[in-house]
Formats: C-alpha cells, structure tokens, sequence
C-alpha cells in the first residue's frame, strides 16, 4: 500500500492568521516587514508540491533500500534521493531562512517551520541532510568570521556543499566534557584534528560536493571539562582561495550505522585523522556556539514528531473509513453492507481524536516558541528581545520532548487503528513508527530535556520564568466566553504552579529531587503549554459558525475532558518524590 499526504495548509494559515496574528507582527517588525502572507502563501503551496510529489514517493523505498556504506569512505544514498536534493537545493528551500547577505531568502522561523513540517510528515530521512545543513549554517552565522562566513554560507544556503554538526564520542554523548577529540595549533593558526565522531548525521553521503563538519574538540591547553571545548571548520575537501576546492582533508567516513529507523539517512562514523580544521570564534567558546542553533533544531525536532503524527493520522483516518468491522453501537450505519466501517466505533474515534487533538496543539505551539526566537533574532527593541530569549529558553526543552513523545504515541495510536495490517511492512504505518522514535533521542534525549527544564530553567531562577508563564496563560484565560474552558485551564495552571513551587522546595535538601521529577514534570507543563494553545484557539474562533471553526472548539472540548486530565496525574508522580526510585540497592538491578 502507498501512504497518501494531503498538507494541511487550512491548519498552518489557522495557525498563522487566526490564532497568532504572525502577518501582524512580520509588519511591525522593520527587519521582516519584506514577508507578507501572499509570499508565505506561494512557499507553502510549493512546499506542499514538491514535498508530496517528490518526496513522499521516496519515503518507503527509501527505507527499503537505505543509505549504503561503499567501502573507501563513500556512502551512497537510496535512489532518486540525488535527483531529489538538486532540485530541492536548485529551487532555494535550505536558504529559505539563511541570511541575505550571503545568499539566503531571509525568511523567519515562524515561515520555516511550516515548511519543515512538510518535509518530515512526507520522508523523514531526506528531511535530514538539509536540515543539519541549515543547523550547520545558524552556528556558523552566529559565530564565525566574517572571512569564514563569506567562505561556506552561500555554498551552504544553495545546497553545493553540506553541513554536519560532530559532537558525539563514543563515551561522550551527554557529557561532552569528556571528549578525546583533539586540536593542535599549527603555526599558520589552522589546527590538526584528531578523534573520532559517532552517530553523524549525514557525515558522508553523494548528495553535494563538499561537507562542512563542525566539530567539537580541545586544544592542549584547554581547560578540563565542558569549558575547554572549542568548535572548528573541518571540510571534507579544502577550500582554496578563490573558492574552488582543493584536496582530500583528512576527515573519512568508517562505517554507517544500521538503524531501528531513519534508514535512508547515513549516520556515519567519522575518522578525523590529522584532519585541518580552523577555529570558530574564541577558544574554549565551541559550546556557546553550538547553543546559538540548538533552540532551532530541537524545536525542528518536535516538528518532526509533529509532521511523523500528521502522516500517520490521514492514513488511520482513511483505512477507519474504509475498514468494515462488525457494527455501530449506535445503530447500523451501512444497511447495504455486512458491516459498519470502524470510524463509527468509539474507541477507534478515541484514537484518531488523541492524535488529532495532540497534533493541532503542537503545530500551534511550535509557531508560538518561533514567533519568540523570531522576536529575540529580529526585533530591535532589547528589553523585547531578552524576555523572548527567556521564553524561548524555557519553552524549548518542551517544544523537543513534550511534542516528540505525544507524537510517537500518536503513531502508534493510528498504528492500532490498523490492527494486524499496521505491523506489517506493505501498508507503512510501522515504518513511521520506527522513523519517528529517533526524535526522542537524538538533539538530547527527552530525560534530558526534562532535566534542562527543571534544573537549568526553572529551578536556576527560583521559578520566576515559569511564574511569568503561567501568568500569561491565567490571564489569556480570563477572556474566554467558554466557562468551562477557562476554570479548567485556571485549574492546571494552579497545578503547575503549585507543583513548581513544591519542587523548588524539595530539590533544596534531597539531590535526587530533580532527576526523579523531571520528566513528569516537563509532561505535567506539557499539557499546560498545550491547553493555553487550546484557549487562544478557542478565541479566534469565538463568533465564528464556519464548520472548520466549530470543529475546532469541539476539539478543545476533547482535548480539555480526555487529555488534560492526565497533567493532575503527572504532577502527582512528580511529588511523590525519589524515595521509592532510591530506595534500592544498586545490586538489585
């Protein structure tokens, strides 16, 4: 069976029209007033095009046939994936958001993550060689020379070259202090790289003439731990002055790995073998560095979850339709026929309308936390631009773990919906199953997200931004004509801010306080997040008797009886504390 995609684009201008005015504040920000909603319209509809056209009838084959390590460091990408990136890069998409002066469209993130979205719900493997390129080109815009800049970001922004970020050592994942990988200085100021990179994304492939590494390392005198990492350019070939590309670095693919899912796209171990590399910016700043980006990608990551649940639900919506099982509770609904389709069943609606609800929630969320890292790149106001780098920094560890795991739930929910023919390979689902559960690992694992929002962004400040948050969500509340949605939300916003407060407490005299509560707690704000989407949902479409719209306030009546609930249930794990997680002995596992 062939997996179908319709791109919501009726959901996506919703999101950006009705429920956050985003054409509103392009036009009231002088750095994005050249983006108006007639041009957004034309990237969408031609994002929509080719995403559906080209990419989705590579999804499955690609994963059938892999990226393919050829020996001698060569990898070779499933077929039509070649095709495929020329017209993709030749048609402008990974400039898209890259900065004008070198090449790029200039396009927010609140534009680009529709686009984005696309990409993953119709082949997740493809979507990733570009976006490690555009990852690539944020950090180095950020951070690099102005020499260095002029050098790699117009060959990045078209697509010649390629980009990797190179963090992960074999006993370095989240600890990146410990990395082996190291940098000598050269009397020319280049440096010599030596180590080894594990788990690179698009390290080695045929898709583009050149790859630009970014790679983690320490110089000899660097000091120990996470502030002696410096980040260095290290291309696959050298680039000569005039720009034209020199020899072999010493940089070489050893192998690629043989993955659960995501199997078009080449996750490479890298040898770096006094390769040369040139420094970014100051030394020991390679982290600083690497963080510029990491707010857009982790929150592209859940755009990713975002994009996996939306394939998974046309397909669950369509087979439910079409499916004949047994009959409707509530009377037959198809007399001509021996039985009803199982869309009339309550328990396959429960399925679909978990999905449906988490879905129109998340997209509505993803725009709100890129509408604020737009605010903090492009406003000219700073007081503006700190409080947005405040929310964004808040938000992101959410906008990651909270949308990956409802997502992956919602992929096996329309996965269920298929029964026995959702296991098996032909009909897809459980290929989006598979490719969609990296989402929750990689860019930092959804505990550790957890911990980043519970340690570093609410615990560090004394609950203050997250105060701040609910505030707004309260008060957002306080207009709505729907009682019913508004005690309810005023009730988990209390919640939130109690169990904040509790954990504030409690991680002052017991050190396990945080590691035992955090991923609770960051799906207890989770829900929050998702219930405030619901109530600014709800007032755009206050007044309005269109059926789009009153389907829409339908939906925030499930989502606030069926899901929200279960917020109250994971603040309470969250109080319970570490107790009965410590209480054992190591020697019992």
């Amino acid at each position: 069976m062939t997996l179908h995609y319709t791109a919501p684009l009726d959901e996506m201008r919703f999101t950006l029209n009705d429920v956050l005015d985003i054409p509103t504040f392009w036009q009231n920000t002088p750095k994005l007033n050249h983006v108006d909603m007639d041009t957004v319209n034309l990237i969408l509809d031609e994002m929509a095009k080719f995403a559906t056209e080209k990419l989705l009838p590579l999804n499955q084959s690609g994963d059938d046939e892999g990226a393919v390590f050829l020996g001698d460091g060569k990898v070779a990408t499933p077929s039509g994936f070649r095709e495929a990136f020329k017209q993709y890069s030749e048609a402008g998409w990974i400039g898209l958001g890259g900065d004008v002066k070198y090449g790029g469209q200039g396009m927010p993130k609140t534009v680009t993550m529709l686009t984005e979205e696309m990409l993953f719900s119709t082949n997740q493997s493809f979507a990733l060689y570009p976006n490690l390129t555009v990852g690539a080109s944020l950090c180095l815009l950020g951070s690099a020379s102005e020499e260095q800049k002029n050098t790699y970001l117009e060959k990045l922004y078209s697509g010649a070259w390629s980009g990797t970020m190179c963090l992960t050592e074999a006993h370095a994942g989240t600890d990146l202090g410990m990395i082996k990988t190291k940098a000598t200085p050269r009397q020319d100021g280049s440096f010599t790289i030596t180590g080894t990179k594990i788990f690179i994304t698009g390290g080695e492939h045929d898709l583009s003439e050149n790859i630009i590494h970014l790679v983690l390392a320490k110089t000899p005198d660097a000091p120990s731990g996470s502030k002696g990492i410096s980040l260095f350019i290290v291309p696959k070939f050298l680039v000569n002055a005039d720009g034209s590309l020199g020899e072999h670095n010493g940089v070489q693919a050893g192998s690629i790995e043989h993955k659960m899912g995501i199997k078009a796209s080449a996750t490479c171990v890298m040898n770096f073998d006094g390769a040369t590399g040139y420094m970014v910016g100051q030394p020991n700043t390679g982290l600083a560095s690497m963080f510029i980006m990491m707010n857009y990608e982790r929150v592209t990551m859940g755009l990713q979850g975002l994009g996996a649940s939306v394939l998974a639900y046309q397909n669950a919506c369509a087979y439910a339709k079409e499916r004949l099982q047994g009959r409707s509770d509530a009377g037959i609904k198809n007399p001509d026929k021996s039985a009803d389709s199982i869309i009339h069943h309550a328990d396959v609606r429960r399925l679909l309308l978990n999905t449906k609800a988490n879905s129109v929630a998340a997209r509505t969320f993803a725009m709100y936390v890129a509408k604020h890292l737009d605010i903090a790149k492009f406003s000219d106001d700073k007081a503006e631009q700190a409080a947005a780098n405040i929310k964004v920094a808040l938000l992101t560890p959410i906008a990651k773990a909270f949308l990956t795991d409802k997502a992956f739930e919602a992929t096996i929910d329309c996965q269920q919906v298929f029964g026995g023919h959702g296991y098996i390979k032909e009909w897809g689902m459980e290929q989006i199953v598979r490719d969609t559960r990296i989402s929750q690992i990689y860019e930092g694992t959804n505990g550790i997200q957890s911990l980043d929002l519970l340690g570093r962004k609410v615990i560090k400040d004394d609950g203050m931004a997250m105060a701040n948050f609910i505030l707004e969500i309260h008060q957002a509340s306080e207009s709505l004509g729907d009682n019913t949605l508004k005690s309810t939300v005023q009730n988990a916003c209390h919640i939130v801010q109690t169990l904040t407060d509790n954990l504030i407490t409690a991680a002052k005299t017991d050190p396990n306080a945080i590691n035992a509560s955090a991923v609770n707690y960051l799906h207890a704000t989770g829900y929050l997040c998702y219930a405030y989407m619901y109530v600014l949902i709800a007032k755009a479409c206050e007044g309005k008797s269109d059926e789009f719209y009153v389907n829409k306030r339908k939906l925030a009546d499930y989502f606030i009886t069926h899901i929200l609930p279960n917020l109250a249930a994971h603040a309470d794990v969250a109080k319970a504390g570490s107790d009965s997680i410590m209480a054992f002995e190591s020697e019992f596992f």
